[in-house]
C-alpha cells in the first residue's frame, strides 16, 4: 500500500472542486486537491521514490511499488513559464516523503491570474484503489491525503 501525504499546507477540497476538467473529471487519475495557504513555501514529495518527471509547476514521484503520484502546483501554471518556481531537486533524484521538491509562492500564482489549487493524483490508478481520501478540512504538509492499494 502507498500512503500519499500532502505536499503543501492548506485546505483539502477534493478533485471535483478543481477548476480544470482534466483534474475534476479525474482524466489523469483519482486523488484529491489542496487549496494552499498563500505564502511562499516548498512543495514536498508526497511519497518516497524517484522523481521521474519534473517541471517548475508539476512533478511526479514513483515509489518502489511503481505507483506514480503527480503533484500539480496550481492550474494553468505551465503558462507562467517557470516564473515564481524554483526547482530544488533534479529529475532522476531519489526523494523521501517530506523532502522539498519545488519552492513557490501561491499568492504570486494567484496574482498572475491562475488558481493555486494543487491536485495530487494517483496516476494510472482506478478510483476504487484509493481509500481514506481527504476531500475537506485543513491539512498540513505531510498529512495523509489518501491510501493507494
Amino acid at each position: 500500500m502507498t500512503t500519499v501525504t500532502s505536499p503543501v499546507t492548506g485546505r483539502s477540497i477534493g478533485l471535483a472542486a478543481v477548476p480544470d476538467p482534466v483534474f475534476s473529471d479525474a482524466m489523469v487519475g483519482p486523488g484529491t486537491a489542496v487549496d494552499p495557504v498563500r505564502e511562499p513555501s516548498a512543495a514536498v514529495a508526497p511519497v518516497d521514490g524517484v522523481v521521474v518527471s519534473l517541471h517548475p509547476h508539476a512533478f511526479v514521484v514513483v515509489d518502489e511499488e511503481g505507483h506514480g503520484v503527480l503533484t500539480h502546483l496550481g492550474i494553468d501554471t505551465v503558462q507562467l513559464n517557470g516564473a515564481g518556481f524554483e526547482l530544488l531537486v533534479s529529475k532522476g533524484d531519489t526523494v523521501r516523503r517530506g523532502d522539498p521538491v519545488v519552492r513557490w509562492n501561491p499568492a504570486e500564482v494567484e496574482s498572475a491570474g491562475k488558481s493555486p489549487v494543487c491536485p495530487v493524483v494517483a496516476l494510472e490508478a482506478s478510483a476504487d484503489s484509493l481509500s481514506d481520501v481527504s476531500e475537506s478540512g485543513d491539512v498540513t504538509t505531510g498529512a495523509l491525503l489518501f491510501s493507494w492499494t
